[in-house]
């Protein structure tokens, strides 16, 4: 370990640290790879001795947050842990993978087997090298945000001597359920989301029409080079699934049309706004991992993609359905194609999903032992976790003391500016230790 560099903000202390860990931690003399947390400690307590808090991203594919100052649930850690800041293997500074990256590696076979080895169980190994690293036989407790939380899991699964306690929000994973239910569910709340957008915005039904009817007569493209064709404009339905989501999509659906030469058009704001709202190609863990962070021992066969056949009504070709319906947290073949940045990546993501050798990612004989303290907010309406699943899991696993509220939407953490969501969990799991 290397603490690379060290910073103030007003009222915070920063140190980033640099790792050097094993791919393969069954092969600790093999490769290695990077990985980088940055440690944030109130500067009142930076000489202090505070328990460790680390905080596990969503995702998959998303580094861990840049701090701005002590607000948020940041805000509310810093009064009583040293928080460490994971940039999970593969994201922001931890050996980063994108298309150029992954050229590193050769051929789409040799690309699939080290993407295979940037999965929840590999981070949470990770996590475990750094903690003997700073903490020695210490434990120390975790947040796990999103897919964070099916971290947690498997930390819990594997690792439950090095947890002191465990935070979840939005991220009980559906352990023992076949893929394809995961996605069956997944399409019924997305449309339930949808229903719920066009209540609130029902003048935008027609726009959307309008849009779709356009791309499909004109041949467009966004500014990064995507070909924005019906399926793509519905993928921003990955928004729903969050607090601001609707508005975020009415308000740039507001500026869709612009009046040129040759009459209505696409503005350039509306397409500008378009890829700035797509992660696919900025987060490509996402689009090559996100189906088998739920596979253990299957493959995915492309899951999102076959299961979409089971609801026609996604159809936005077709003209007689109305209104059109937005998509959600899917990944399909053809973004490999229609997104430039990943369509050198098509070969090995199809390979991934067509991949068996997926060891398991839960231990469902441990987490039905579990001794440690653990506590989880999940949100009654997720688009994202299933909250039957997520209910499923709770009843089975002793120590998981469960927050349902309908308070907050998935990003309930993120969005809260006073921390009250942190706070109330911390409180829980005081209360349960």
């Amino acid at each position: 370990m290397a603490v690379i560099t060290q910073h103030r903000l007003p009222g915070l202390v920063l140190k980033d640290h640099l790792f050097d860990l094993p791919l393969r931690h069954a092969k600790p003399n093999d490769r290695r790879i990077e990985v980088f947390a940055r440690e944030a400690v109130a500067l009142e307590h930076e000489h202090a001795e505070l328990p460790w808090l680390v905080f596990f991203q969503g995702g998959p594919g998303s580094g861990s947050p840049r701090p701005m100052g002590r607000t948020g649930w940041l805000g509310a850690a810093l009064k009583k842990f040293r928080v460490l800041l994971l940039d999970q293997r593969g994201t922001a500074r931890s050996s980063r993978i994108d298309a150029t990256s992954l050229a590193i590696e050769g051929t789409p076979e040799a690309q699939a087997d080290y993407l295979a080895c940037f999965r929840a169980d590999a981070i949470v190994e990770d996590a475990e090298a750094i903690r003997r690293e700073l903490c020695g036989d210490l434990p120390w407790t975790i947040l796990g945000q999103s897919f964070g939380g099916f971290c947690a899991l498997n930390y819990l699964s594997f690792h439950p001597a090095g947890l002191k306690g465990v935070i979840i929000t939005g991220g009980i994973p559906p352990i023992g359920v076949a893929i394809d239910d995961i996605y069956r569910a997944t399409y019924q709340r997305v449309i339930d989301r949808n229903a719920e957008f066009y209540r609130r915005y029902p003048g935008d039904a027609q726009r959307v029409r309008e849009v779709v009817d356009y791309l499909q007569a004109n041949k467009v493209y966004l500014p990064g080079g995507a070909h924005l064709t019906p399926a793509v404009l519905q993928l921003l339905g990955l928004d729903f699934g969050f607090s601001d989501g609707f508005e975020t999509v009415h308000y740039l659906l507001e500026e869709a049309f612009i009046t040129g030469p040759e009459g209505p058009t696409l503005s350039h704001n509306f397409l500008h706004g378009i890829d700035m709202r797509l992660p696919f190609e900025t987060s490509p863990l996402f689009s090559l991992l996100h189906e088998a962070l739920y596979c253990e021992g299957t493959a995915s066969g492309w899951s999102a993609d076959r299961v979409r056949q089971e609801f026609p009504m996604f159809d936005a070709g077709n003209a007689e359905q109305q209104p059109v319906l937005f998509t959600g947290e899917m990944i399909y073949p053809w973004m490999f194609e229609v997104f430039p940045r990943l369509a050198p990546l098509a070969a090995a993501a199809d390979l991934l999903a067509n991949r068996t050798e997926w060891p398991a990612l839960y231990c469902e004989h441990a987490l039905a032992a579990n001794k440690v303290p653990t506590v989880a907010a999940v949100y009654a309406n997720d688009m994202f976790v299933e909250r039957r699943f997520s209910e499923a899991v709770v009843a089975r696993v002793p120590n998981i003391r469960m927050w349902l509220t309908s308070e907050y939407e998935h990003n309930g953490l993120r969005a809260d500016g006073e921390g009250r969501v942190f706070s109330r969990l911390l409180d829980m799991l005081e209360g349960q230790a």
